[in-house]
């Protein structure tokens, strides 16, 4: 049978479609983004810059090559919440579903929820009707299939939360955003500040979190965990440690990069060859995020050697010197305790001069063993920062645990030159002297942050400097007092750092000048009303009415009869009658003489201003 010339050109462009369709490699990832940057605040005082972060981070995104990118900017509730709906029809076939929010966040009762830019919140109970809540924007994302995100930048200082009525006493509005437990998988939560504090707008046109965001998150075949452990890194290094960005959530061993690596076709690919560094990698990341010694030594009896191991030991090195910390600091509390209790009780000056050396020591032994936590984080710490960089670089290519342990026995002696290596104990492993180790000044940066925070809190009124000096220390000695904590105050450390900044307000008191009185955080002058004064004490006190005196002018009484005199002998008589009507005279050293008209007279001791003689006799009072 012949076929017609047309049947075989339409065979042959089938042919050509389907053979098209064989050779196509899967379909891309499909991933959506909706942002938003809420500024123009119509009931508060405007934000300068959720405008222009949401302008960054949608041009970043679509940089990278997401599919959808929707930017919106100073929306009502109303049109949020379509936004949302909208959005959420969108990541329904979607693999990666990103939101972005910029703006006033609150937290109510331990909910969050984010504030559109006509909300007023006069009540707290408004927050329910004119603000939409955290559950409502991971709803919208519910959809997607491989990685649920949402990072919000609203952790600022909220001023809503400052005129907000209470309708009920015990209901709480917290500072910043709550903590917040994913309950489905694979979805992170990023805040710009850890729950309960808040997050810096910054200087520029952005703030310090997104211009960490844009430099990381889309950074080609980098997982979204480690990049927000570098956005972390740049933000508490921009802000002097005074903010730290903190993910909620987990997802599962493979990494999920927003953005595939370069020259990596986005294809169903067979899987890669079982690579022996990442198991191990996996687990030391739980180990190290249960963060005990039991989960560490697990980890090292399923490990024992190589390049985890060696991180593994040093944080227990890191738990073995906090523990060594708490229990100086311990033995330093009972041995001062011991010496002001003898001092007290007048103790044999040989007993006393004991528990003075024995204090003395026990506080030296506290000196070393915190100087000795310091040096264990900050090996930690370095090694850490490492671990990340070269599993970043490299996908686990990590250096050998040699070369850990080299870099770990530099860090210890550059720390201080005085730690020398005891011989090895029954295990093998290197001890380390803590009462060799010096209590040198502490890190330029860590004393520097530490007096932020004070100032801060109102316990410090010098500029942050970072020289740890007498005014540093009295200052620590006030945060101690007032917040019942006992760091020690000659040096900063980092447990003081950290319980500092949990202090969401002030901690010491407002001291103001005689004449001012504290008025939350400034000192206002002190006004009395009339007929009163300022005392002493700072207080207005009434002052005291002059209690008048009667006298009398003439005399009118009728003339009386001449009686014998009871006066002592020697007293004119005539001239007592004449002088003062009452019969009244006074006699000192220079003699007796009539008390004038209007005085009368008091007794005084010596001490109160009267006659030396017989220790005290009667005065003129004249008033």
């Amino acid at each position: 049978m012949m076929k017609s010339p047309g049947y075989v050109k339409l065979r042959r462009v089938f042919l050509t479609a389907a053979l098209l369709l064989v050779c196509q490699p899967a379909f891309a990832e499909k991933r959506v983004a909706l942002v938003l940057g809420n500024s123009a605040y119509q009931n508060v005082a405007k934000l300068p810059n959720p405008v222009n972060d949401g302008a960054v981070i949608a041009a970043t995104l679509k940089d990278a090559g997401f599919d959808v990118v929707d930017s919106r900017h100073d929306l009502p509730a109303a049109e949020t919440r379509r936004a949302l709906r909208d959005f959420a029809d969108r990541a329904r076939d979607a693999d990666i579903a990103l939101v972005y929010y910029a703006g006033h966040g609150i937290e109510v009762d331990g909910a969050n929820y984010l504030i559109p830019v006509d909300a007023k919140l006069e009540r707290d109970t408004d927050v329910y009707d004119e603000a939409f809540s955290l559950d409502r924007v991971l709803l919208a994302i519910e959809p997607a299939k491989k990685l649920r995100l949402v990072i919000l930048d609203a952790c600022r200082d909220n001023p809503f939360s400052k005129n907000m009525k209470r309708t009920v006493a015990s209901r709480a509005i917290g500072q910043g955003l709550a903590k917040v437990e994913p309950t489905s998988p694979n979805m992170l939560i990023a805040y710009s500040a850890k729950a309960g504090s808040t997050a810096a707008d910054g200087d520029g046109k952005n703030s310090p979190f997104t211009i960490a965001l844009s430099k990381h998150l889309t950074t080609p075949g980098l997982d979204v965990r480690r990049a927000f452990g570098f956005v972390r890194d740049d933000v508490l290094k921009t802000t002097s440690n005074r903010q730290e960005p903190f993910v909620y959530g987990s997802l599962g061993g493979e990494d999920v990069p927003l953005v595939p690596a370069k020259g990596v076709p986005v294809t169903s690919a067979p899987a890669p060859a079982p690579n022996p560094q990442a198991e191990a990698r996996r687990d030391y990341e739980l180990a190290l995020q249960i963060g005990n010694r039991n989960a560490l030594n697990a980890f090292l009896a399923q490990y024992p050697d190589g390049f985890y191991a060696s991180l593994a030991k040093l944080q227990l090195e890191k738990i073995a010197t906090e523990e060594a910390r708490v229990a100086a600091t311990e033995k330093a509390r009972l041995a001062e305790q011991e010496r002001a209790k003898l001092a007290a009780e007048g103790a044999q000056k040989a007993q006393q001069a004991k528990a003075d050396a024995d204090a003395k020591a026990a506080e030296q032994a506290r000196i070393a063993a915190e100087r000795a936590k310091q040096v264990a984080q900050e090996q930690a710490a370095e090694a850490e920062r490492k671990r990340v960089a070269t599993e970043a670089q490299g996908a686990d290519k990590a250096p050998d645990n040699n070369t850990v342990a080299d870099n770990a026995a530099a860090s210890r002696a550059s720390a201080s030159p005085s730690m020398a290596e005891k011989p090895q104990d029954e295990k093998g492993e290197k001890a380390v002297n803590l009462a060799a180790l010096t209590s040198g000044p502490p890190p330029a940066e860590l004393a520097k942050s530490v007096q932020a925070e004070l100032r801060r809190v109102g316990c410090l009124t010098a500029s942050a400097d970072g020289e740890w000096n007498a005014a540093s220390q009295r200052s620590m000695a006030m945060f101690n007092r007032h917040a019942g904590t006992k760091f020690d105050v000659k040096l900063a450390s980092l447990n003081a750092l950290d319980a500092i900044k949990l202090k969401s307000s002030r901690v010491c008191p407002l001291v103001c000048e005689h004449g001012f009185r504290a008025d939350g955080d400034r000192c206002s002058k002190i006004s009395c009303a009339e007929g009163s004064f300022l005392n002493d004490d700072n207080e207005c006190e009434r002052r005291r009415a002059k209690k008048p005196v009667a006298s009398r002018d003439t005399d009118e009484r009728p003339a009386r009869a001449k009686r014998p005199s009871r006066l002592s002998p020697g007293v004119d008589v005539d001239l007592v009658r004449r002088g003062a009507p009452s019969g009244q005279q006074v006699c000192d050293r220079g003699g007796c003489r009539a008390v004038a008209r209007g005085c009368h007279l008091e007794y005084r001791t010596t001490a109160q201003g009267g006659p030396y003689e017989g220790g005290g006799g009667n005065v003129q009072i004249c008033n």
